[in-house]
C-alpha cells in the first residue's frame, strides 16, 4: 500500500499505518480580518482542516475511518498529511497519530465534520478505551456555505461549492459512493493501485477546506471587500451576523445588498427546455405556468417571519426588504420599522397580509397611534379579501385582523370618551344639584325605597308580580 500510494510505513508500539504527505503550498490568511465575521475562530487559535473517507455513512461502531487528511498553516505556507490504515487492527496507531497533530487550542474546520466527521472519530476513540483529542472549537464550514452562498448553488456539496466560489473542477474524480467499496476490495486481498484516486479525492477536500477559509476572508472580512458581493451573498451574511446579536452589522450587509445594482433580468433563451426559471412570474413568458383552476396550492412559507426560507430560494427585492424591516425592529427603530413594513403592504401575496399585521402591532403597541394601526388592519383586511377572491384564502391572518379591528374601534372608542368625560365632570360641578339627589344623599333608607320604586314602576307592565327585595323572604335551606 505505501509504496502505490507513494507514502511511508510508520510502524508504533500501537500498531502500523501508513502516511502520506504532500509539498507545502503558499496560502496567505489574514486571521485579523477572519475574526471579524460570525462563527469565525479568534486569531490567535490555530487551525487544522480535517477530513476522512470512511466504510460507510453512518456513525456508529460498525463504520471505520480509513483515510483522515489533516491540513494546517506554518505562517503563510498549508502543509497537509494523511494517514491511511492498512487493517481494522491497526486502527489505535492512527488513532493516536491523529491526536498528535491537534493541539489543545486548536480549532477543527471542516465541512459537515460537526455532524458526521468529528463524532464518527470520537465514537472510534470511545471503541479503542481512548479519550478523543481536546480541541478549542469548531469551524464547520457546511451551515456557513448553505446560509451564505446556497441561494446561487445547485446544491451544498463540497465539489459545487468548488466550482461556484473557487472556480476547481476536478477532473476523473472518484465518487463518493465508491470510496467504500475500493478499500473493502483492498481488505479482500485486491490490488491498493484504486485507493491512489481515493488518497487524491481526500487531499483535494483538505486543500478546500483552506481555499474556503481564504475565499471567506478575502470576499466578506470589511465592508470594502463586500461592496462587489452579490446582494444574496450579503442577505446570508447579515443573517449569520443577527444569529450572534451583532445587528449593527447585519444592518449594514442589508443596506449594501438593497442598494446594490440589480442584476439583468435573462431573456427566455436562457431558460432550460422543461425547467421554468425561479420569479417566472410574467404572463407573456414562455415558461409561466397558467393556473387552470382546482384546488388553491398550499402557499409557501414566508421568510423569516415562522421559519427562514429555504436556503436554495433567491433573494428577491421583497426578501431583502422583509429582513431589513426584521433587523430594524430588533435595534429599536421602530419609525424605520413602521416604514419599511408600510412599503412591502403593497406585495402580491400573502406577504401584503403579513406586513399589514406588523404595521399595526407597531402603531398599537410601540408608537401608540391607534388611528395608524386601524387603517393598517383596514388595509390587511383589504389585501386578505383580495386573495379570498383569488381562491386563496388566509383564514387565520383574516380572523386575527377581524379580532385587531375589534379592539381597535374600541379602545379608539374609549379614549374619545375618556377625552369628553373632563369637559362633562366640570359641566356637572358648576349645576346645582336637583333636589331629589339632595335629599337621597341625606337618607340611605329613602334611597333604597327609591330605587325599589323605579324599579317596579319599570316592571309594571311585566305579567309576573314585582316584589320588593326588602319584603321577599328568604329561604331556608333544610338539612339533608
Amino acid at each position: 500500500m505505501a509504496e502505490a500510494l507513494d507514502g511511508e510505513v510508520i510502524r508504533t508500539p500501537r500498531g502500523a499505518y501508513v502516511r502520506c504527505e504532500t509539498a507545502a503550498r503558499s496560502l496567505p490568511i489574514d486571521r485579523e480580518r477572519l475574526a471579524r465575521l460570525p462563527g469565525q475562530p479568534p486569531p490567535h487559535a490555530p487551525l487544522v482542516c480535517l477530513d476522512t473517507e470512511t466504510t460507510g455513512l453512518a456513525t456508529a461502531a460498525g463504520t471505520v475511518a480509513f483515510l483522515v487528511g489533516l491540513g494546517w498553516w506554518e505562517a503563510d505556507r498549508f502543509r497537509q498529511v494523511q494517514f491511511l490504515l492498512p487493517d481494522h487492527a491497526e486502527e489505535p496507531a492512527l488513532l493516536h497519530a491523529i491526536a498528535d497533530h491537534i493541539p489543545p487550542s486548536a480549532w477543527l474546520v471542516t465541512y459537515n465534520g460537526r455532524g458526521f466527521d468529528w463524532p464518527l472519530l470520537v465514537a472510534r476513540y470511545r471503541l479503542a478505551r481512548h479519550a478523543a483529542p481536546e480541541h478549542a472549537g469548531h469551524l464547520d464550514l457546511l451551515p456557513l456555505v448553505r446560509r451564505v452562498f446556497r441561494h446561487r448553488m445547485a446544491d451544498a456539496r463540497l465539489r459545487t461549492a468548488e466550482a461556484t466560489l473557487l472556480g476547481i473542477h476536478r477532473v476523473g474524480d472518484v465518487d463518493g459512493w465508491q470510496i467504500p467499496g475500493r478499500y473493502l476490495d483492498f481488505l479482500r486481498g485486491g490490488p491498493a493501485d484504486p485507493l491512489v484516486e481515493v488518497v487524491r479525492h481526500n487531499d483535494q477536500d483538505v486543500r478546500s477546506l483552506a481555499h474556503l477559509v481564504g475565499h471567506v476572508e478575502r470576499g466578506y472580512a470589511d465592508a470594502a471587500a463586500r461592496s462587489t458581493a452579490p446582494p444574496g451573498d450579503l442577505a446570508g451574511l447579515a443573517r449569520a451576523f443577527a444569529r450572534e446579536r451583532r445587528l449593527d452589522e447585519a444592518l449594514e450587509c442589508l443596506e449594501a445588498a438593497v442598494s446594490a445594482p440589480k442584476p439583468q433580468p435573462a431573456t427566455s433563451a436562457s431558460v432550460s427546455a422543461g425547467r421554468p426559471r425561479a420569479g417566472f412570474d410574467d404572463w407573456w413568458q414562455p415558461a409561466y405556468r397558467p393556473d387552470f383552476g382546482g384546488l388553491p396550492r398550499r402557499p409557501p412559507p414566508l421568510p423569516a417571519l415562522d421559519r427562514p426560507a429555504a436556503f436554495a430560494v433567491p433573494w428577491t427585492e421583497e426578501r431583502l426588504q422583509l429582513d431589513r424591516a426584521h433587523v430594524l425592529r430588533r435595534l429599536g427603530r421602530i419609525e424605520a420599522a413602521c416604514e419599511a413594513w408600510t412599503g412591502l403592504i403593497a406585495s402580491s401575496g400573502r406577504l401584503g397580509v403579513v406586513a399589514a399585521i406588523e404595521v399595526a402591532k407597531l402603531r398599537e403597541h410601540r408608537l401608540r397611534d391607534l388611528t395608524g394601526a386601524l387603517d393598517a388592519t383596514r388595509r390587511g383586511l383589504a389585501a386578505a379579501e383580495r386573495r379570498r377572491r383569488l381562491g386563496r384564502p388566509e383564514p387565520a391572518l383574516e380572523s386575527n385582523l377581524e379580532r385587531r379591528l375589534e379592539r381597535l374601534r374600541r379602545r379608539l372608542g374609549q379614549s374619545r370618551s375618556s377625552t369628553s368625560w373632563p369637559t362633562a365632570r366640570v359641566a356637572s360641578s358648576q349645576s346645582p344639584p336637583p333636589a331629589a339627589a339632595t335629599e337621597n344623599t341625606r337618607s340611605p333608607s329613602r334611597t333604597y325605597r327609591t330605587r325599589v320604586s323605579v324599579r317596579s314602576c319599570a316592571h309594571a307592565s311585566s305579567p309576573r308580580p314585582v316584589t320588593s327585595t326588602a319584603e321577599s323572604p328568604t329561604p331556608i335551606r333544610s338539612s339533608p
